[in-house]
């Protein structure tokens, strides 16, 4: 048989999208249902590894895990990763397509159709119900030729189309009954009903609202939604979500490890810093437009980065490289992830223009390793442990470029690998300074296990009593269960499923 499927677009972007298909992924699971997500494309430097060996947007893996399946390469088989402020990588199904510019990819998109119509129709032969989720705005319709992400795929697949306002930002009404008249009549039919989310306040007071709302529109009323207030507990798909909830960094350190993070232009998989943004004993300071780096830091954590050369140069332009080296002068740490441990060394390259124009950049010197960029991508989990403590590990490799020199004689981490080259048939990456103050690592994700983390908290002088205060894992899920309660008493799931099709 094949699966029903119900597309969720939004008024705009950040009206909850994301989120209320992962809550009602969790809500069909828990009643019996296969369900899969599905997002036809996706713009975002926070990606996941799939089952399947590829990546796709962090959102999707999180639904994914909603639904208790694995994620797959299908479930978002177009993925735009931002290179420069007009330009952007595209993967296609998991692997690398090819690099456009924003004018050019929207007379590419055509091409791109059928790949996520087949991805598409993979997903329905193994589930009861496909949830879709659109991507920005239902009413670009400036965008609307060739589109892929909103109407464009709902017509193409014949999939009725929730619409969803966000009423917390204000004039939800016009912006719903407005994406009624401007979209197109054949796009408009395909729009069965409505959610109004993140409602905050009395929701007797806009129950006329609604009631405006389905009769100019003729969409049928399905939930006025209360803001969720742990919605900050889930790993952040976009950079500003780690500024979000009573967790965000305060100004006065109040006795925890400060831990400071620039954030570089392309920053990417900063969902890195959720388990440290949520652990009690942590003041996480995310650094913005050149602000200095707080005196009393203990850690610095340079992110990964889709362009390394040009976050680099961004650094150094503000002025953060003299402050993470005085940083270090004074016995502070750093760790680099990935394209943090890459500009940690003497030198990248990039002699093949893999990540923007051929060249060669100094690195900030603090390992001694030199970075080759190419065009080989590795996207594997991985497990193991650290080399100076024993402490188990679990993550995820996403980076372009191999890292060599004399500093990897000393690794931060030994990977379980029996194809490794090491004497127990593991595989060393990473290097650490001589002083141990100074490390990097390609392994993105390892900071989500409890166990490295504490010894991390640890070893940065944290209050025992604070250590391991948060499980991290079993908090997201949860999380999704408490979101799945919450869309269950808040909106008609019976009316919802009665609009698949």
């Amino acid at each position: 048989m094949t699966a029903r499927t119900l597309m969720f677009q939004g008024t705009g972007s950040d009206v909850g999208k994301s989120l209320i298909v992962a809550g009602l992924a969790r809500l069909l699971t828990r009643r019996g249902l296969r369900v899969r997500p599905f997002k036809p494309q996706n713009m975002s430097n926070n990606a996941a590894v799939t089952a399947d060996g590829g990546e796709i947007g962090r959102a999707q893996a999180l639904q994914a895990r909603a639904a208790r399946v694995a994620p797959s390469v299908h479930m978002n088989p177009v993925l735009l990763k931002p290179q420069s402020e007009t330009g952007a990588q595209i993967v296609v199904q998991g692997r690398v397509f090819g690099t456009a510019r924003a004018k050019d990819y929207q007379s590419r998109k055509a091409a791109l159709l059928p790949h996520v119509l087949d991805s598409f129709s993979r997903l329905r032969g193994e589930a009861d119900i496909v949830l879709v989720e659109g991507a920005g705005s239902a009413s670009e319709v400036n965008l609307r030729a060739n589109d892929i992400a909103n109407m464009g795929f709902a017509r193409a697949a014949d999939v009725p189309v929730v619409l969803i306002g966000d009423i917390d930002r204000g004039g939800v009404i016009a912006s719903l009954v407005g994406t009624a008249a401007v979209v197109e009549p054949e796009d408009a039919a395909l729009i069965r009903g409505f959610l109004v989310n993140k409602m905050r306040g009395d929701p007797s007071l806009f129950a006329a609202g609604m009631a405006v709302i389905a009769k100019k529109t003729g969409w049928v009323p399905l939930g006025l939604v209360p803001h969720f207030h742990d919605a900050h507990r889930l790993p952040a798909e976009d950079i500003y979500g780690l500024e979000a909830g009573p967790a965000a960094a305060s100004s006065a350190k109040s006795g925890k490890v400060r831990i400071a993070v620039p954030v570089l232009p392309s920053i990417s998989n900063f969902d890195d810093f959720d388990p440290l943004r949520l652990e009690p004993a942590v003041d996480l300071v995310l650094l913005r437009n050149g602000a200095p780096l707080p005196a009393d830091t203990d850690l610095v954590i340079l992110p990964g980065a889709k362009t390394t050369i040009r976050d680099l140069a961004a650094l150094r332009a503000v002025g953060w490289d003299v402050d993470i080296l005085a940083h270090v002068r004074r016995g502070g740490r750093v760790l680099g992830l990935c394209g943090g441990y890459q500009m940690l060394g003497r030198e990248i390259a990039d002699p093949d223009g893999v990540e923007g124009p051929p060249g060669t950049a100094a690195g900030l010197g603090l390992l001694d390793v030199i970075t080759t960029l190419t065009g080989d991508k590795s996207l594997v989990a991985v497990t193991g442990r650290t080399v100076e403590d024993g402490v188990p590990l679990s993550g995820y490799e996403m980076h372009m470029g191999r890292t060599t020199g004399s500093g990897t004689a000393r690794p931060l981490v030994r990977l379980d690998d029996p194809q490794g080259d090491a004497q127990d048939g593991g595989r060393d990456d990473g290097a650490v300074s001589p002083d141990g103050r100074v490390a990097g690592t390609y392994v993105h994700g390892f900071f989500a296990d409890d166990r490295q983390r504490a010894a991390w908290l640890s070893r940065l002088g944290a209050p025992v009593a604070e250590q391991g205060g948060l499980a991290y894992e079993a908090m997201v899920d949860e999380t999704l269960d408490a979101l799945a309660s919450h869309l269950e008493a808040h909106v008609d799931i019976e009316a919802l499923l009665g609009l698949a099709r």
